[in-house]
């Protein structure tokens, strides 16, 4: 039993990781990339689609993207949906592609989004934290309940302890290596 709250925490951990890493993918750097746009929804018949699911995406350079609807009706849609999004960018159509160029980040702009990688960064320290407590409670009410012994709970309690540090070591990592990325010009 003990053994499965910490492989349980472990993945829990992992899966708060892989999350933050999905949304560094999503912060814009100077760089074009098609992990940018992915994730906007475009209404396709009445019903919201990705936008990697309605259109082919691609790096033309290190600045610009250019996206390619499926069908020629879905061009005003995949427009509309760049211009509501919160990217702040600008789509240029013409006939059935649609390029977004990417303006240079001012420093300004970079130190902002440094900012909210930061503060992404301390959100998954804190979900890493909430899952270090709900493990340590699961090992205190088996150990109430005498399904464990006080040296098998402490033994598990520094295990997760562990585990803790080296998911907080590995966000720690994502975020200085966005941090480089975004202040690299």
């Amino acid at each position: 039993m003990l053994n499965e709250i910490t492989k349980d925490a472990q993945a829990r951990m992992g899966k708060s990781i892989e999350s933050l890493r999905q949304a560094m993918t999503k912060v814009r750097t100077g760089r074009a990339s098609a992990s940018l746009v992915d994730h906007l929804k475009v209404n396709y018949y009445g019903s919201e689609m990705p936008l990697s699911q309605v259109a082919s995406i691609a790096v033309n350079d290190a600045r610009s993207l250019t996206i390619t609807p499926w069908e020629k009706p879905m061009v005003a849609a995949v427009e509309k949906a760049i211009i509501n999004s919160d990217l702040g960018l600008t789509p240029n159509t013409a006939g059935t592609v649609i390029r977004i160029n990417l303006p240079a980040l001012t420093e300004e702009r970079r130190r902002d989004l440094a900012k909210m990688v930061n503060a992404e960064g301390e959100d998954s320290k804190v979900a890493i934290r909430n899952i270090r407590r709900d493990a340590n409670q699961q090992v205190k009410e088996l150990l109430k309940e005498k399904e464990a012994s006080e040296d098998d709970a402490r033994r598990v309690e520094d295990e997760i302890q562990k585990i803790t540090d080296a998911a907080i070591k590995d966000v720690d990592e994502v975020v200085k290596a966005k941090e480089q990325e975004l202040m690299s010009v």
